[in-house]
């Protein structure tokens, strides 16, 4: 990424961010590191910050999060990239840069933008994982209220007084986006229009 101003960020929009590990880290799915992950993700939420929807690939991390300002967003994706990186680095007995670059940050401005962008985000494994089927275990999948069949049991190995996401309270995020329908198990993601 560039380093330019980063737009101005409006809290009624929610925003997509993708952050990108670099080539010398270890895979983020792989069990004890994706706990790490989703841990420092419960920790992330603030008042003025919060992690709505995410989805943990090999190397990248999706984020659907609403903040009130882009220096919100800012400090709290760094808060968090730096928790991951300290404790990932030490489980697993390396030193150095953890992220591969600054993270990609995109506001997503109507119910059909954040409709995709929550599909983009809790589906994204099927872009990744051959064969992929069902709700992807490292995501927010299991917390989405949205989708057509609901899913019969919780996620592997969580306690759901702690989830590590927050119920959004952008009308964007909670309910406008559901003008567009419920979303289907079998759907793909798509980029956000």
């Amino acid at each position: 990424m560039a380093h330019r101003t980063r737009a101005e960020h409006k809290a009624r929009h929610p925003t997509h961010l993708t952050l990108r590990a670099g080539r010398q880290a270890p895979n983020l799915r792989q069990q004890v590191v994706f706990f790490e992950v989703r841990r420092a993700l419960r920790r992330a939420s603030r008042a003025w910050f919060r992690v709505v929807h995410f989805s943990v690939q090999n190397d990248h991390i999706h984020l659907l999060v609403e903040a009130h300002d882009k220096l919100a967003i800012a400090r709290e994706v760094a808060g968090f990239a730096v928790r991951v990186a300290r404790r990932v680095n030490g489980l697993v007995g390396r030193r150095g840069r953890f992220w591969g670059d600054r993270y990609h940050v995109r506001d997503v401005r109507t119910p059909r933008e954040v409709r995709n962008a929550i599909v983009y985000v809790v589906m994204n494994w099927q872009k990744h994982v051959r064969r992929a089927r069902g709700m992807d275990p490292c995501s927010s999948a299991f917390w989405l209220d949205g989708w057509k069949v609901p899913p019969s049991e919780g996620p592997p190995a969580w306690n759901e007084e702690t989830a590590p996401v927050r119920r959004p309270r952008t009308w964007l995020a909670r309910e406008g986006w559901r003008r567009h329908g419920l979303i289907g198990r079998d759907e793909r993601p798509i980029l956000a229009e």
